[in-house]
């Protein structure tokens, strides 16, 4: 049966075996946008949508069934649930477009903005003033965003400027899709609920806009079936509930120092794997994005009384 939070052994500080999976993670979410990048070259991006959601959802309620979590009690969720599944929805419709247009590595950057709208989002709706060294991280972050789009020694074509643009849109939708939950009972909802939304809700919101995406199969093989099952078995359904039980279990700003590494990882990868040019400026502003990150993470200094 489910226990209640109560129970939950929480940790002061951040442990071996918080940063090593932590380490795992980015390194997971990073590798996320190449497998999104080769999925894309078997199937269209819209239908990938439906298909990764509709399948991690499956496997989220069998894992719930299991731990006999209730998904089904009344408590005042539906309306911010549908809200934050729609925003996933096209948060990850937009990713996946977009990554069939631009690099990985450019893409990665892009997305992992996110943080950024989420403090700017914070600042205007929540009441949570941005500091100083904030605003800075802010700053370095938006420099490098620049000088992306600037550079045209990795652009593999005059379409990739739009495909950035699209992933800059899913790293703001991602950052609108935290602000909701925070503002709402979600807050306080079982992650397992919030995952369960976001994924039953953006798997129906795109099954209407399938034919429009083109032909559903380009040119399915292994490798692009193996991106999609791995995306939905792995990154979606096993990291997810991973980064909730340790959000759960350790301080949160000590985690969230970590989400630089998700771009350095996305970056590197596409270089690697998928032969992406990297230019000089896209580690300069790979540089400046996750000194961005490191800023706007960084813990709030407590004023000590008296």
């Amino acid at each position: 049966m489910n226990q209640p939070l109560s129970v939950f052994e929480k940790r002061d500080q951040i442990d071996t075996l918080a940063v090593g999976m932590m380490l795992v993670l980015t390194f997971a979410w990073g590798f996320n946008q190449v497998l999104i990048k080769v999925s894309t070259e078997g199937y269209s991006p819209i239908f990938l949508t439906f298909a990764r959601s509709a399948m991690a959802a499956l496997i989220v309620f069998a894992w719930c069934h299991f731990r006999g979590i209730r998904l089904f009690e009344k408590d005042g969720t539906l309306i911010s649930g549908t809200i934050v599944g729609l925003l996933f929805g096209a948060e990850f419709a937009l990713i996946f477009i977009g990554l069939d247009l631009t690099t990985a590595a450019r893409g990665t950057l892009m997305i992992n903005t996110m943080p950024f709208w989420v403090l700017l989002g914070a600042h205007f709706f929540l009441g949570e003033k941005i500091t100083p060294i904030r605003l800075v991280g802010v700053a370095l972050a938006f420099a490098g965003v620049a000088l992306v789009f600037s550079d045209e020694l990795s652009l593999p074509d005059a379409s990739a400027l739009t495909g950035d643009l699209i992933c800059l849109g899913a790293g703001m939708l991602w950052g609108a899709t935290t602000i909701v939950i925070k503002a709402t009972r979600l807050a306080t909802a079982r992650p397992e609920k919030t995952l369960l939304y976001q994924l039953v809700v953006s798997g129906l919101m795109v099954i209407p806009l399938i034919p429009l995406g083109g032909p559903v199969l380009r040119d399915p093989g292994l490798l692009s079936t193996g991106s999609l099952l791995l995306q939905a078995v792995f990154i979606v359904s096993f990291t997810y509930l991973l980064w909730f039980w340790l959000v759960r279990r350790y301080p949160a700003s000590g985690l969230t120092s970590f989400t630089f590494l998700s771009p350095v990882h996305g970056v590197i990868l596409g270089g690697l794997l998928l032969n992406e040019p990297l230019s000089m400026n896209i580690f300069i502003a790979l540089g400046l994005i996750a000194a961005g990150l490191l800023l706007v993470n960084r813990p709030a200094r407590r004023v000590q009384p008296g």
